[in-house]
């Protein structure tokens, strides 16, 4: 029934944001590195308030493909990391809920399922893992140039901050060749990113190795946010190594709006970050 129910709710975000799914591609052939569990559907939380799609556990990590129609492909691909306190994922309103709006700006979206639930370290592994996996499909397309960023909101946002800062660790053992690639987004865009200021007196986290190899980033976030000081210490760290930072601070909208109209911010940010990809990315 569960099955069937994700079966449906794809169906519909296909029919509704103009997108087409190509295919579901997990990232793990073989044993999936940090876990003892076995692999399985992901399973769905039975809580639905917000009316918020939840995964409430995974163990078979996957990118999930949202195509743009080919005449409007620009050829940059993003994968979206949905929110959740690493306890959860917020799969449609952080994750598929994003794609139409990516399509339609031409941009192929993989929405990442990573690890949950309290899988942070594994998480890291997941989207360092996606990078590589799709970077191996466009080369061997002979897309080696194409431009690949993540796009994060609040633990995503967070997940999509440490792989742009900790792309040269060996965060998990050699699996096969396709680990060999390298794991650095091109850009990042976090929306209301959490976790970011955990270091001493709220300062930027120590995990966050921020030098002048980081990708540019697109910050969001409002002044009301209980999380909203991760956004301020991650532009200054950004700022103070002279990498490309757009930082916009609304004064409310709170956490965990996605993109859905009724809340200022998540009808502000996007417009904002679409300005930011045409001249920061795609111009260039």
């Amino acid at each position: 029934m569960k099955l069937f129910f994700s079966l449906i709710l794809i169906f519909f975000f296909i029919m509704t944001n103009d997108a087409q799914i190509r295919d579901t591609i997990y990232l793990w052939p073989n044993k999936v590195p940090g876990q003892i569990a076995v692999k399985k559907e992901a399973t769905q939380s039975l809580n639905r308030s917000g009316n918020v799609l939840r995964l409430a556990e995974v163990t078979n990590p996957a990118i999930i493909v949202f195509e743009p129609k080919a005449p409007n492909n620009n050829g940059v691909d993003i994968i979206v990391c949905p929110g959740g306190g690493y306890g959860i994922l917020a799969i449609d309103l952080e994750g598929y809920g994003i794609t139409a709006w990516l399509n339609e700006l031409g941009f192929t979206a993989y929405v990442l399922q990573y690890r949950v639930p309290n899988k942070r370290k594994e998480a890291l592994y997941d989207l360092q893992r996606a990078i590589k996996v799709i970077r191996s499909k466009t080369s061997k397309a002979g897309l080696s140039e194409t431009k690949l960023g993540v796009l994060g909101f609040s633990a995503g946002g967070s997940l999509s901050a440490r792989a742009s800062t900790r792309f040269d660790e060996e965060t998990y053992p050699e699996t096969d060749a396709i680990d060999s690639i390298s794991s650095r987004p091109d850009f990042a865009l976090l929306i209301y990113p959490a976790y970011l200021d955990q270091g001493e007196n709220r300062r930027l986290a120590p995990e966050l190795l921020v030098d002048g190899q980081t990708p540019p980033m697109f910050i969001f976030a409002t002044a009301d946010d209980q999380y909203g000081n991760s956004a301020l210490v991650m532009a200054t760290a950004l700022r103070d190594h002279k990498v490309p930072v757009e930082l916009h601070l609304l004064p409310k909208g709170g956490h965990g709006y996605g993109i859905r109209s009724g809340n200022i911010a998540a009808e502000t940010w996007p417009s904002l970050a679409e300005n930011w990809l045409q001249k920061e990315i795609l111009d260039k």
